[in-house]
């Protein structure tokens, strides 16, 4: 099955979620000039790393950019992975959460990071996730993680070992760091036999410098697509997910597998 992607590399406006709406959806209209089947927004794309006012500017049950995306991608019959948002959930935690919504506008899965980066002290003011990330987009399996998660093979191993054939990456990955981050997607393709679609921000907040290289790799760890650590952009990719069937029949990681021998 081919899928037609688009990226939407953006800044986002340090703890101002109307500003960033605004901006999404500009870009979300410049993506859809062309054939899409999906697009992909970065992580905390509504309020950045504002994380110390989140009692005033997280979402409520996630339930304002639910909404929003979900007009979006009726409107342009188009599947969206919709990046994380910070989500207030009704026993006041906040959730660094995920959004996939399909071309009807449905909410079809919410995953909240499972790790978080102690750098960025995202510990001291979001609760981790303890579900999985897997989800089903036009009837193919996927998976999505947000931007630290990609440092524990063994969680995405767990994810491709129920089928998935794309995983879906969303981050604001420091510039800094952004050689770890390609090393990173590209060694996740490899071992996977999977498509890594990785969409990172760019820009700034008052402590950090974003590194940008949103990118596309097939299963051979190949790079589809891959932009720059500066401009703000749309990056488009076609993948093919019957690539994933080929390779995986022609190298036989998983039934190789000795999880016995494992011990994690």
């Amino acid at each position: 099955m081919k899928v037609n992607t688009a990226l939407l590399q953006i800044d986002i406006a340090f703890g101002d979620p109307k500003a960033n709406r605004t901006k999404v959806e500009r870009y979300f209209h410049e993506a859809m000039k062309q054939k899409t089947d999906v697009v992909v927004l970065p992580e905390l794309w509504t309020t950045g790393y504002d994380l110390g006012r989140l009692d005033e500017i997280a979402d409520r049950g996630a339930e304002g950019s639910v909404a929003f995306i979900s007009a979006l991608a009726k409107e342009y019959s188009v599947n969206v992975v919709a990046g994380s948002v910070a989500k207030q959930t009704a026993n006041g935690d906040v959730t660094n959460t995920m959004l996939v919504i399909n071309r009807e506008g449905e909410l079809v899965k919410e995953y909240s990071k499972a790790h978080l980066f102690r750098l960025m002290s995202e510990e001291k003011f979001l609760k981790e996730g303890n579900e999985d990330g897997n989800f089903e987009l036009d009837g193919e399996p996927c998976a999505g993680v947000i931007c630290y998660d990609i440092r524990f093979p063994e969680w995405i191993r767990t994810h491709m070992l129920q089928g998935s054939k794309t995983l879906y990456v969303v981050a604001e990955w420091p510039k800094p760091r952004v050689d770890h981050w390609r090393a990173l997607l590209i060694s996740r393709a490899i071992e996977n036999q999977c498509y890594v679609v990785a969409c990172n921000r760019v820009g700034s907040d008052p402590n950090n410098e974003f590194g940008g290289h949103s990118i596309i790799i097939d299963p051979w760890g190949k790079v589809v697509a891959e932009a720059d650590d500066r401009q703000e952009l749309v990056l488009r990719g076609e993948i093919d997910t019957s690539e994933v069937d080929t390779i995986r029949d022609r190298m036989t990681i998983y039934e190789d597998r000795r999880p016995e021998l494992y011990k994690i």
